[in-house]
């Protein structure tokens, strides 16, 4: 089993920035994937941004230019740094890694006032 640590979400105004991290703990010996998604309330769940093994990074169009994906290997965490918030990215986000199989944070709270 692999459990997952968020933090870093909270309330920010409009052009701040927030670093969301993500901490693996467990059996965990190789991710094959990384990433974070988002759901705002009464929304579908979205991709927001992924980074592979090889360090091959994915974003979602709507965050292109000011989210930024990385990675600590010898920490086992993952981050996502968000700049220029806007009150659209307002949503619970996931971390989600794949191993072989797929695991879930349990979501933290971003919300962005105007």
């Amino acid at each position: 089993q692999v459990q997952l640590v968020e933090s870093g979400g909270g309330l920010v105004q409009a052009g701040g920035s927030l670093r969301l991290s993500c901490a693996a703990s467990g059996s965990v010996f190789s991710f094959n994937r990384m990433g974070w998604y988002r759901q705002a309330t009464g929304k579908q769940r979205e991709l927001v941004a992924t980074i592979t093994s090889g360090d091959s990074t994915n974003y979602a169009d709507s965050v292109k230019g000011r989210f930024s994906i990385s990675r600590d290997n010898a920490k086992n965490t993952v981050y996502l740094q968000m700049n220029s918030l806007k009150p659209e990215d307002t949503a619970v986000y996931y971390c989600q890694v794949i191993t072989s199989r797929v695991y879930w944070g349990q979501g933290t709270q971003v919300t962005v006032s105007s």
